[in-house]
Protein backbone atom coordinates (compact mmCIF):
# COMPACT_ATOMS: atom_id res chain seq x y z
CA UNK A 1 0.00 0.00 0.00
CA UNK A 2 1.01 3.65 -0.43
CA UNK A 3 1.01 6.48 2.14
CA UNK A 4 0.84 9.86 0.35
CA UNK A 5 2.08 10.37 -3.20
CA UNK A 6 3.15 13.98 -3.55
CA UNK A 7 4.50 16.13 -6.32
CA UNK A 8 8.06 17.44 -6.42
CA UNK A 9 8.04 21.22 -6.81
CA UNK A 10 10.35 24.16 -7.26
CA UNK A 11 13.48 22.59 -8.73
CA UNK A 12 13.72 21.65 -12.41
CA UNK A 13 16.06 18.75 -11.66
CA UNK A 14 13.45 17.25 -9.31
CA UNK A 15 10.44 17.75 -11.57
CA UNK A 16 11.59 14.74 -13.59
CA UNK A 17 10.71 12.66 -10.52
CA UNK A 18 7.02 13.44 -11.01
CA UNK A 19 6.16 9.99 -12.28
CA UNK A 20 5.25 6.56 -10.94
CA UNK A 21 8.54 4.86 -9.92
CA UNK A 22 9.43 1.84 -12.02
CA UNK A 23 9.45 -0.38 -8.91
CA UNK A 24 5.86 0.56 -8.05
CA UNK A 25 3.19 -1.39 -9.94
CA UNK A 26 -0.14 0.45 -9.56
CA UNK A 27 -2.03 -2.75 -10.32
CA UNK A 28 -0.52 -4.43 -7.26
CA UNK A 29 -1.39 -1.66 -4.77
CA UNK A 30 -4.16 -2.68 -2.37
CA UNK A 31 -4.87 0.81 -1.04
CA UNK A 32 -3.64 4.38 -0.62
CA UNK A 33 -3.93 6.43 2.57
CA UNK A 34 -3.58 10.21 2.36
CA UNK A 35 -2.60 12.44 5.30
CA UNK A 36 -3.86 15.72 3.78
CA UNK A 37 -4.54 17.64 0.61
CA UNK A 38 -1.43 19.73 -0.03
CA UNK A 39 0.16 19.16 -3.43
CA UNK A 40 3.43 17.84 -1.97
CA UNK A 41 1.40 14.98 -0.45
CA UNK A 42 -1.29 14.28 -3.06
CA UNK A 43 0.12 15.77 -6.28
CA UNK A 44 1.06 12.53 -8.07
CA UNK A 45 -2.07 10.57 -7.17
CA UNK A 46 -3.67 11.20 -10.62
CA UNK A 47 -0.67 9.37 -12.13
CA UNK A 48 -1.71 6.23 -10.25
CA UNK A 49 -5.22 6.38 -11.70
CA UNK A 50 -3.77 7.14 -15.13
CA UNK A 51 -1.56 4.03 -14.80
CA UNK A 52 -4.49 1.78 -13.95
CA UNK A 53 -4.94 1.99 -10.17
CA UNK A 54 -8.63 1.64 -9.29
CA UNK A 55 -8.42 0.87 -5.57
CA UNK A 56 -9.53 3.05 -2.66
CA UNK A 57 -7.83 6.20 -1.39
CA UNK A 58 -8.65 6.60 2.30
CA UNK A 59 -8.57 10.09 3.78
CA UNK A 60 -10.59 12.40 6.02
CA UNK A 61 -13.80 13.82 4.57
CA UNK A 62 -12.63 17.49 4.38
CA UNK A 63 -9.47 16.41 2.55
CA UNK A 64 -11.50 15.13 -0.40
CA UNK A 65 -12.85 18.50 -1.62
CA UNK A 66 -9.59 20.29 -0.77
CA UNK A 67 -7.38 17.75 -2.54
CA UNK A 68 -9.78 17.78 -5.50
CA UNK A 69 -9.52 21.57 -5.70
CA UNK A 70 -5.72 21.50 -5.50
CA UNK A 71 -5.35 18.71 -8.07
CA UNK A 72 -7.70 20.38 -10.55
CA UNK A 73 -5.69 23.58 -10.18
CA UNK A 74 -2.47 21.61 -10.72
CA UNK A 75 -3.83 20.06 -13.92
CA UNK A 76 -4.94 23.49 -15.16
CA UNK A 77 -1.54 25.08 -14.47
CA UNK A 78 0.27 22.18 -16.16
CA UNK A 79 -1.91 22.58 -19.26
CA UNK A 80 -1.20 26.33 -19.35
CA UNK A 81 2.55 25.79 -18.88
CA UNK A 82 2.65 23.17 -21.64
CA UNK A 83 0.69 25.39 -24.05
CA UNK A 84 3.00 28.34 -23.32
CA UNK A 85 6.17 26.25 -23.78
CA UNK A 86 4.96 24.73 -27.04
CA UNK A 87 3.96 28.14 -28.41
CA UNK A 88 7.35 29.65 -27.57
CA UNK A 89 9.39 26.63 -28.79
CA UNK A 90 7.76 25.44 -32.02
CA UNK A 91 11.09 23.94 -33.13
CA UNK A 92 11.35 21.64 -30.10
CA UNK A 93 9.61 18.41 -29.14
CA UNK A 94 6.16 19.33 -27.75
CA UNK A 95 5.74 18.93 -24.02
CA UNK A 96 2.61 17.60 -22.34
CA UNK A 97 1.16 17.90 -18.84
CA UNK A 98 1.96 14.90 -16.63
CA UNK A 99 -1.80 14.52 -16.11
CA UNK A 100 -5.01 16.13 -17.30
CA UNK A 101 -8.25 17.35 -15.75
CA UNK A 102 -9.82 14.05 -16.84
CA UNK A 103 -7.16 12.09 -14.93
CA UNK A 104 -8.03 14.11 -11.82
CA UNK A 105 -11.74 13.45 -12.32
CA UNK A 106 -11.03 9.72 -12.66
CA UNK A 107 -9.08 9.84 -9.40
CA UNK A 108 -11.66 11.71 -7.34
CA UNK A 109 -14.09 8.79 -7.56
CA UNK A 110 -11.57 6.63 -5.67
CA UNK A 111 -11.58 8.72 -2.48
CA UNK A 112 -13.12 7.04 0.57
CA UNK A 113 -13.93 9.30 3.56
CA UNK A 114 -12.76 8.28 7.03
CA UNK A 115 -13.72 9.97 10.32
CA UNK A 116 -11.11 11.07 12.82
CA UNK A 117 -10.32 8.36 15.41
CA UNK A 118 -12.17 5.74 13.38
CA UNK A 119 -10.31 2.44 12.84
CA UNK A 120 -10.86 1.15 9.33
CA UNK A 121 -9.45 -1.86 7.46
CA UNK A 122 -7.72 -0.37 4.46
CA UNK A 123 -6.10 -3.55 3.12
CA UNK A 124 -5.96 -7.21 4.15
CA UNK A 125 -4.36 -7.32 7.61
CA UNK A 126 -3.92 -3.53 7.81
CA UNK A 127 -6.10 -1.18 9.86
CA UNK A 128 -5.67 2.61 9.80
CA UNK A 129 -6.56 5.23 12.38
CA UNK A 130 -6.57 8.93 11.46
CA UNK A 131 -6.15 11.60 14.18
CA UNK A 132 -6.01 15.40 14.03
CA UNK A 133 -2.65 16.81 12.86
CA UNK A 134 -3.53 20.51 13.19
CA UNK A 135 -1.81 21.46 9.92
CA UNK A 136 -4.72 22.30 7.59
CA UNK A 137 -8.40 21.46 7.47
CA UNK A 138 -8.68 17.66 7.34
CA UNK A 139 -4.99 16.99 8.01
CA UNK A 140 -4.19 13.78 9.88
CA UNK A 141 -1.49 11.68 11.40
CA UNK A 142 -2.05 8.01 10.62
CA UNK A 143 -1.31 4.82 12.54
CA UNK A 144 -1.27 1.60 10.57
CA UNK A 145 -1.78 -1.55 12.63
CA UNK A 146 -0.34 -4.41 10.62
CA UNK A 147 -0.99 -8.11 11.26
CA UNK A 148 1.81 -10.14 9.74
CA UNK A 149 2.87 -13.72 10.51
CA UNK A 150 0.96 -13.75 13.79
CA UNK A 151 2.62 -10.52 14.94
CA UNK A 152 1.09 -7.07 15.27
CA UNK A 153 3.12 -3.96 14.46
CA UNK A 154 2.14 -0.29 14.67
CA UNK A 155 3.56 2.14 12.13
CA UNK A 156 2.85 5.84 12.64
CA UNK A 157 3.07 8.49 9.93
CA UNK A 158 3.04 12.00 11.34
CA UNK A 159 1.99 13.69 8.11
CA UNK A 160 2.55 17.42 8.53
CA UNK A 161 2.12 18.46 12.16
CA UNK A 162 0.69 21.89 12.93
CA UNK A 163 1.79 24.30 15.69
CA UNK A 164 0.03 24.31 19.04
CA UNK A 165 -2.48 27.08 19.63
CA UNK A 166 -2.89 28.07 15.99
CA UNK A 167 -6.21 29.82 15.29
CA UNK A 168 -9.15 27.91 13.78
CA UNK A 169 -7.72 24.38 13.78
CA UNK A 170 -7.57 22.01 16.72
CA UNK A 171 -4.13 21.06 18.03
CA UNK A 172 -2.40 17.92 16.78
CA UNK A 173 -3.30 14.81 18.78
CA UNK A 174 -0.66 12.18 18.04
CA UNK A 175 -0.39 8.61 19.33
CA UNK A 176 1.03 6.77 22.35
CA UNK A 177 2.11 3.48 20.80
CA UNK A 178 4.29 2.68 17.78
CA UNK A 179 6.98 0.29 16.65
CA UNK A 180 8.10 2.56 13.81
CA UNK A 181 7.54 6.30 13.31
CA UNK A 182 7.90 8.21 10.03
CA UNK A 183 8.00 11.84 11.10
CA UNK A 184 8.21 15.22 9.39
CA UNK A 185 11.08 17.57 10.27
CA UNK A 186 10.44 20.75 8.28
CA UNK A 187 11.30 23.05 11.20
CA UNK A 188 13.20 20.56 13.31
CA UNK A 189 15.96 23.11 13.88
CA UNK A 190 13.98 26.06 15.28
CA UNK A 191 10.81 27.49 16.76
CA UNK A 192 8.62 30.12 15.18
CA UNK A 193 8.00 33.62 16.46
CA UNK A 194 5.21 33.49 19.09
CA UNK A 195 1.80 33.69 17.44
CA UNK A 196 0.51 36.37 19.83
CA UNK A 197 3.35 38.69 18.77
CA UNK A 198 2.62 38.04 15.10
CA UNK A 199 -1.10 38.76 15.55
CA UNK A 200 -0.31 42.00 17.39
CA UNK A 201 2.04 43.01 14.59
CA UNK A 202 -0.60 42.14 11.97
CA UNK A 203 -3.19 44.30 13.75
CA UNK A 204 -0.73 47.21 13.90
CA UNK A 205 0.03 46.98 10.16
CA UNK A 206 -3.68 46.87 9.29
CA UNK A 207 -4.47 49.89 11.49
CA UNK A 208 -1.63 51.91 10.00
CA UNK A 209 -2.66 51.05 6.43
CA UNK A 210 -6.27 52.03 7.14
CA UNK A 211 -5.19 55.31 8.73
CA UNK A 212 -3.08 56.19 5.67
CA UNK A 213 -6.00 55.26 3.36
CA UNK A 214 -3.68 53.08 1.31
CA UNK A 215 -4.12 49.70 -0.32
CA UNK A 216 -2.86 46.72 1.64
CA UNK A 217 -1.81 43.92 -0.74
CA UNK A 218 -1.42 40.43 0.67
CA UNK A 219 0.01 37.64 -1.53
CA UNK A 220 -1.69 34.53 -0.14
CA UNK A 221 -1.70 30.78 -0.50
CA UNK A 222 -5.31 29.85 -1.21
CA UNK A 223 -5.70 27.23 1.50
CA UNK A 224 -4.95 27.86 5.16
CA UNK A 225 -3.31 31.28 5.24
CA UNK A 226 -6.27 33.00 3.56
CA UNK A 227 -8.79 31.60 6.04
CA UNK A 228 -6.52 32.46 8.99
CA UNK A 229 -6.30 36.11 7.93
CA UNK A 230 -10.07 36.34 7.41
CA UNK A 231 -10.53 34.94 10.93
CA UNK A 232 -8.16 37.54 12.41
CA UNK A 233 -9.85 40.38 10.50
CA UNK A 234 -13.27 39.20 11.70
CA UNK A 235 -11.99 39.33 15.27
CA UNK A 236 -10.57 42.83 14.73
CA UNK A 237 -13.94 44.05 13.46
CA UNK A 238 -15.80 42.35 16.30
CA UNK A 239 -13.49 43.80 18.94
CA UNK A 240 -13.49 47.20 17.18
CA UNK A 241 -9.69 47.06 16.97
CA UNK A 242 -10.24 48.68 13.57
CA UNK A 243 -13.31 50.10 11.85
CA UNK A 244 -14.67 47.97 9.05
CA UNK A 245 -13.11 48.62 5.67
CA UNK A 246 -13.35 46.83 2.29
CA UNK A 247 -11.65 43.44 1.95
CA UNK A 248 -11.38 41.73 -1.43
CA UNK A 249 -10.71 38.04 -1.87
CA UNK A 250 -9.23 38.10 -5.37
CA UNK A 251 -8.45 34.42 -5.95
CA UNK A 252 -10.94 31.95 -7.45
CA UNK A 253 -9.15 29.08 -5.70
CA UNK A 254 -9.13 30.85 -2.33
CA UNK A 255 -12.84 31.65 -2.74
CA UNK A 256 -13.60 27.96 -3.25
CA UNK A 257 -11.29 26.87 -0.43
CA UNK A 258 -12.89 29.35 1.98
CA UNK A 259 -16.31 27.95 1.12
CA UNK A 260 -15.02 24.44 1.96
CA UNK A 261 -13.62 25.72 5.27
CA UNK A 262 -16.93 27.38 6.20
CA UNK A 263 -18.76 24.12 5.44
CA UNK A 264 -16.61 22.32 8.05
CA UNK A 265 -16.77 24.73 10.98
CA UNK A 266 -17.74 21.88 13.31
CA UNK A 267 -14.11 20.69 13.09
CA UNK A 268 -12.66 24.03 14.24
CA UNK A 269 -11.19 24.61 17.70
CA UNK A 270 -13.07 25.59 20.87
CA UNK A 271 -12.12 29.28 20.64
CA UNK A 272 -13.71 29.48 17.21
CA UNK A 273 -16.79 27.58 18.45
CA UNK A 274 -17.17 29.96 21.41
CA UNK A 275 -17.01 33.03 19.16
CA UNK A 276 -19.49 31.41 16.77
CA UNK A 277 -21.92 30.69 19.58
CA UNK A 278 -21.91 34.41 20.36
CA UNK A 279 -22.66 35.08 16.69
CA UNK A 280 -21.29 33.67 13.40
CA UNK A 281 -17.97 35.22 12.44
CA UNK A 282 -19.22 35.60 8.89
CA UNK A 283 -21.47 38.39 10.25
CA UNK A 284 -18.32 40.32 11.13
CA UNK A 285 -17.10 40.05 7.53
CA UNK A 286 -19.87 42.01 5.82
CA UNK A 287 -17.23 44.18 4.12
CA UNK A 288 -15.67 41.11 2.48
CA UNK A 289 -16.27 40.77 -1.26
CA UNK A 290 -15.17 37.94 -3.52
CA UNK A 291 -13.89 38.93 -6.96
CA UNK A 292 -13.99 35.68 -8.97
CA UNK A 293 -13.71 37.04 -12.53
CA UNK A 294 -10.82 38.78 -14.26
CA UNK A 295 -13.09 41.80 -14.79
CA UNK A 296 -13.84 41.95 -11.06
CA UNK A 297 -10.12 41.84 -10.37
CA UNK A 298 -9.25 44.59 -12.85
CA UNK A 299 -11.94 46.82 -11.33
CA UNK A 300 -9.90 46.86 -8.12
CA UNK A 301 -7.40 49.15 -9.86
CA UNK A 302 -9.97 51.93 -9.42
CA UNK A 303 -10.88 50.98 -5.85
CA UNK A 304 -9.82 53.75 -3.47
CA UNK A 305 -8.09 52.99 -0.20
CA UNK A 306 -8.23 51.96 2.47
CA UNK A 307 -8.80 48.40 1.37
CA UNK A 308 -7.13 45.02 1.68
CA UNK A 309 -6.67 42.76 -1.33
CA UNK A 310 -5.75 39.09 -0.89
CA UNK A 311 -4.62 37.43 -4.12
CA UNK A 312 -2.42 34.58 -5.30
CA UNK A 313 0.16 33.43 -5.88
CA UNK A 314 1.62 33.29 -2.40
CA UNK A 315 5.22 33.77 -3.61
CA UNK A 316 4.26 36.45 -6.17
CA UNK A 317 5.37 33.96 -8.83
CA UNK A 318 2.22 34.46 -10.93
CA UNK A 319 -1.49 35.08 -10.61
CA UNK A 320 -3.50 38.22 -9.93
CA UNK A 321 -1.24 39.58 -7.20
CA UNK A 322 1.27 40.52 -9.91
CA UNK A 323 -1.17 42.96 -11.50
CA UNK A 324 -1.95 44.57 -8.15
CA UNK A 325 1.76 44.91 -7.41
CA UNK A 326 2.35 46.41 -10.84
CA UNK A 327 -0.23 49.12 -10.17
CA UNK A 328 0.72 49.84 -6.55
CA UNK A 329 4.39 49.12 -5.78
CA UNK A 330 5.41 52.63 -6.85
CA UNK A 331 2.89 54.30 -4.49
CA UNK A 332 4.28 55.33 -1.06
CA UNK A 333 0.87 54.96 0.60
CA UNK A 334 0.57 51.30 -0.50
CA UNK A 335 1.63 48.42 1.71
CA UNK A 336 2.60 44.84 0.84
CA UNK A 337 2.21 42.28 3.60
CA UNK A 338 4.19 39.04 3.15
CA UNK A 339 2.66 36.29 5.32
CA UNK A 340 4.27 33.13 3.92
CA UNK A 341 7.56 31.62 2.83
CA UNK A 342 9.13 33.22 -0.27
CA UNK A 343 11.28 30.93 -2.39
CA UNK A 344 14.75 31.92 -3.54
CA UNK A 345 14.55 33.98 -6.73
CA UNK A 346 10.82 34.72 -6.45
CA UNK A 347 9.49 38.26 -6.71
CA UNK A 348 8.24 37.94 -3.15
CA UNK A 349 11.76 37.15 -1.93
CA UNK A 350 13.18 40.14 -3.82
CA UNK A 351 10.65 42.42 -2.13
CA UNK A 352 11.43 40.91 1.28
CA UNK A 353 15.15 41.42 0.61
CA UNK A 354 14.52 45.14 0.08
CA UNK A 355 15.09 45.58 -3.66
CA UNK A 356 14.16 49.12 -4.69
CA UNK A 357 13.41 48.30 -8.31
CA UNK A 358 11.85 45.16 -9.80
CA UNK A 359 11.04 44.04 -13.33
CA UNK A 360 7.44 43.08 -14.08
CA UNK A 361 5.75 42.53 -17.42
CA UNK A 362 8.79 43.89 -19.23
CA UNK A 363 9.01 47.16 -17.32
CA UNK A 364 11.03 48.48 -14.39
CA UNK A 365 8.96 49.43 -11.36
CA UNK A 366 10.23 51.50 -8.45
CA UNK A 367 9.39 50.01 -5.05
CA UNK A 368 8.06 52.89 -2.92
CA UNK A 369 5.40 50.88 -1.10
CA UNK A 370 6.10 49.68 2.43
CA UNK A 371 7.00 45.99 2.61
CA UNK A 372 6.14 44.08 5.80
CA UNK A 373 7.00 40.46 6.59
CA UNK A 374 5.18 38.39 9.20
CA UNK A 375 6.99 35.16 10.07
CA UNK A 376 4.78 33.61 12.76
CA UNK A 377 1.92 32.20 10.70
CA UNK A 378 3.55 28.92 9.66
CA UNK A 379 1.24 25.89 9.49
CA UNK A 380 4.17 23.62 10.47
CA UNK A 381 5.14 22.87 14.06
CA UNK A 382 8.46 24.23 15.25
CA UNK A 383 11.07 22.15 17.05
CA UNK A 384 9.43 22.34 20.51
CA UNK A 385 6.01 21.28 19.22
CA UNK A 386 7.52 18.47 17.15
CA UNK A 387 9.31 17.15 20.23
CA UNK A 388 6.09 17.39 22.25
CA UNK A 389 4.26 15.43 19.54
CA UNK A 390 6.96 12.74 19.56
CA UNK A 391 7.17 12.73 23.35
CA UNK A 392 3.90 10.80 23.61
CA UNK A 393 5.49 7.98 21.60
CA UNK A 394 8.94 8.03 23.18
CA UNK A 395 8.09 5.62 26.01
CA UNK A 396 7.37 2.92 23.41
CA UNK A 397 10.96 3.41 22.15
CA UNK A 398 10.05 3.09 18.47
CA UNK A 399 12.42 3.18 15.56
CA UNK A 400 12.25 6.60 13.92
CA UNK A 401 12.78 7.87 10.38
CA UNK A 402 12.80 11.63 9.78
CA UNK A 403 11.51 12.77 6.40
CA UNK A 404 9.93 15.86 4.85
CA UNK A 405 12.66 18.31 5.70
CA UNK A 406 16.05 19.50 4.59
CA UNK A 407 19.05 18.31 6.58
CA UNK A 408 19.16 21.65 8.40
CA UNK A 409 15.89 20.56 10.02
CA UNK A 410 16.44 16.82 10.18
CA UNK A 411 19.90 16.73 11.73
CA UNK A 412 19.17 18.89 14.82
CA UNK A 413 15.86 17.10 15.43
CA UNK A 414 17.52 13.67 15.13
CA UNK A 415 20.24 14.78 17.56
CA UNK A 416 17.67 16.06 20.05
CA UNK A 417 15.61 12.85 19.92
CA UNK A 418 18.71 10.74 20.50
CA UNK A 419 19.96 12.93 23.37
CA UNK A 420 16.60 13.13 25.12
CA UNK A 421 15.27 9.62 24.58
CA UNK A 422 18.26 7.50 23.57
CA UNK A 423 16.60 6.63 20.25
CA UNK A 424 18.82 6.47 17.20
CA UNK A 425 17.11 8.09 14.21
CA UNK A 426 17.26 7.02 10.56
CA UNK A 427 17.63 9.78 7.95
CA UNK A 428 16.60 8.10 4.70
CA UNK A 429 17.53 9.57 1.35
CA UNK A 430 15.25 9.71 -1.69
CA UNK A 431 14.88 6.23 -3.15
CA UNK A 432 16.38 4.47 -0.14
CA UNK A 433 14.60 1.39 1.24
CA UNK A 434 14.11 1.04 5.00
CA UNK A 435 13.26 -2.45 6.30
CA UNK A 436 10.46 -2.30 8.86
Amino acid sequence: MVVDFGMFQGFSEKEGLNKVPAALDPLKIDAVVLTHGHLDHCGRLPLLAKAGYHGPIFTTEPTIPLASLILRDSAHLQAMDAERYNRKHPDKEPTEPIYSAKDVDDLIGLFKPVNYDQRVEVAPGIRAQFVEAGHMLGSASIRLTVEDGGKTKNIVFSGDVGPKGAPILKDAVGFHQADFVVMESTYGDRDHKPLAETVEEFEGIVNKAVASKGKLLVPVFAIGRTQLLLYLLAQMFRNKTVQKFPIFLDSPMAIQATKIYWEHMSLFDEEFQALSRERPLTQDLTSLKATPTAQDSMALNDQPGPCLIMAGAGMCSGGRILHHLRHNLSKPEACVLIVGYQGEGSLGRRLVDGEKEVSMFGEKIQVRATIHTLGGFSAHAGQTDLMDWFGHLAAAHPRVALTHGEDRGRLPLAKLIQERYGIKVVLPQLGETVEL
